[in-house]
This record gives C-alpha cells, sequence and structure tokens, in this order.
C-alpha cells in the first residue's frame, strides 16, 4: 500500500468520478482506475461501486477511506515536523 494510492483512493471517494480524479490530480484515467485496482487487490475487497454515473464507495470502501485519511494526516505531519526540526539538507 502506497501513500500515492492512498490520495488517488481518497480524491476518487471525494468526488465520485475516476474522469473527475484524473483531471484534479493531472493525471491519466488510466492511473487512477490502475491505483485503485491495484488497492483494490491488495486489500482483498471491492472499495467502489462502479456505475455509469460514476463511483461510490462500498462498506469495505467506507473503512478504508477513514484509515487513509488518518494515515495521509499522519504522514503530513510527520513531514511537517521533520522539515520543522532545523536540519538542512
Amino acid at each position: 500500500m502506497e501513500l500515492e494510492q492512498l490520495k488517488i483512493f481518497c480524491a476518487a471517494a471525494e468526488r465520485g468520478s475516476l474522469s473527475r480524479t484524473a483531471a484534479a490530480l493531472y493525471i491519466s484515467h488510466s492511473t487512477v482506475s490502475r491505483a485503485i485496482a491495484s488497492l483494490e487487490r491488495e486489500v482483498g475487497a471491492e472499495l467502489f461501486f462502479r456505475d455509469s454515473r460514476g463511483v461510490s464507495l462500498t462498506p469495505a470502501g467506507e473503512l478504508m477511506l477513514d484509515g487513509a485519511v488518518r494515515i495521509l494526516n499522519m504522514a503530513e505531519q510527520l513531514r511537517d515536523t521533520v522539515r520543522n526540526s532545523g536540519g538542512k539538507i
């Protein structure tokens, strides 16, 4: 599970559309689809219901979203803490 996959997943959950997610993140639709499919394979569950109107979260997707948001927030906090520690590259 990669942070980038989680970012894409969260963006898709928020937008309800893989196409709108791709446009918002400046990546291709196929990149979005592959990231979500890979994440679904890794966790062994479908995360989205898909239909002609877009995507919506499955119950497993709801659980994933809650955890993904927490992980992404922790990663951001860690980056900021280290960045503000005064160490320079």
